[in-house]
């Protein structure tokens, strides 16, 4: 069966270079052989502090000097982080703009946004994964004394409609995490967006929601200062980040989808050495014996040995996998 997301030509974009292919080869084969020759900009669509930012600044510095140019780290924030992804999806295809994505802008939002402004396999360049990151369940612990996920299964079913989950927006990774777990548990809970992870925090710190989804790295200051509750993580595996957290099997739950993944895209139609040339900084970058560990501190699983290839049949079947799960929880964005 054909994939439906497949494009189906090269577009206006594509069928304007092919058309001036003739005139522009000399002066495109000099741009790809000094490339980079200027500082590279890359995009996180997200706010500042969050894990995909956290990780785009970890590995920028070593991208740099494997690149011998600077990598300039932006952020563009705004809906669910399709505004900073569109920005880059419009740029020129010289490889000077990029955005660093995670899963919710490139592939959660072809199935959420009834008007995305972008296809995300027609209009950008997938050009190498950095991390896979999962999430962890926590729960207040202002007026909830909610232990483990069992008991909290248990005062959910008994109390349907009664409590509420935070995420850091409709259609991020931490809403469709949170609506897989409802559905997965045969419970009734009600879904708070805000417009941020620290938003949604400072709302389970004060007991408004009763719980939320996140990565661990970013929970853990809260679980320490006792605020928040760690009842497990979303994984096949204990994290080292976390230790004494039990994982999804050992908690006694269903499995469940509750992850994300952040990597590198450029605009549509961008040269296949420039390509490759990023994609094997980023690979170098995530093989580098400093920035790798720093990375998997923060509970990040290293997205190595990927080519561009490689990434968008990884991106094609992610948008296939996360369909019927968008479509049973409801979310939509207009």
């Amino acid at each position: 069966m054909r994939d439906p997301h497949q494009p189906q030509g090269p577009g206006r974009r594509g069928l304007l270079a092919l058309s001036v292919t003739g005139l522009a080869v000399p002066g495109l084969l000099r741009a790809q052989d000094a490339f980079p020759s200027r500082p590279i900009r890359v995009i996180v669509p997200y706010g500042t502090g969050g894990a995909t930012d956290v990780t785009m600044r970890v590995l920028a510095p070593k991208l740099s000097e494997i690149l011998g140019q600077p990598v300039v780290v932006e952020n563009r924030v705004g809906s669910g982080g399709t505004v900073g992804t569109n920005f880059v999806a419009r740029s020129a295809p010289d490889g000077y703009t990029l955005v660093c994505a995670a899963l919710s802008a490139v592939a959660l939002a072809v199935h959420l946004y009834r008007n995305l402004p972008y296809d995300p396999l027609r209009d950008l360049t997938a050009i190498a994964p950095t991390v896979f990151v999962p999430l962890a369940l926590a729960a207040t612990t202002r007026g909830w004394n909610v232990r483990t996920a069992q008991e909290l299964v248990a005062e959910l079913r008994a109390h349907p409609g009664r409590y509420h989950y935070a995420s850091n927006g409709v259609g991020t990774t931490s809403h469709l995490a949170g609506a897989n777990f409802v559905a997965h548990t045969g419970t009734q809970v009600v879904h708070v967006p805000y417009r941020s992870a620290g938003a949604a925090f400072t709302a389970l710190l004060a007991g408004e929601v009763q719980f939320t989804h996140e990565v661990l790295s970013a929970l853990k200051p809260h679980a320490e200062s006792g605020g928040a509750r760690v009842l497990f993580v979303a994984s096949d595996r204990r994290s080292p980040v976390m230790p004494d957290v039990p994982t999804l099997a050992e908690a006694g739950l269903p499995p469940y989808k509750a992850y994300s993944w952040f990597g590198l895209f450029g605009p549509a139609g961008m040269p296949p050495e420039v390509v490759t040339r990023i994609a094997n900084a980023v690979e170098r970058a995530l093989s580098d014996p400093e920035t790798g560990p720093r990375l998997e501190s923060l509970d990040a699983q290293l997205m190595r040995g990927y080519t561009p290839q490689r990434f968008t049949q990884y991106l094609r079947d992610e948008i296939v996998a996360w369909e019927p799960l968008i479509a049973a929880s409801g979310a939509k964005v207009e």
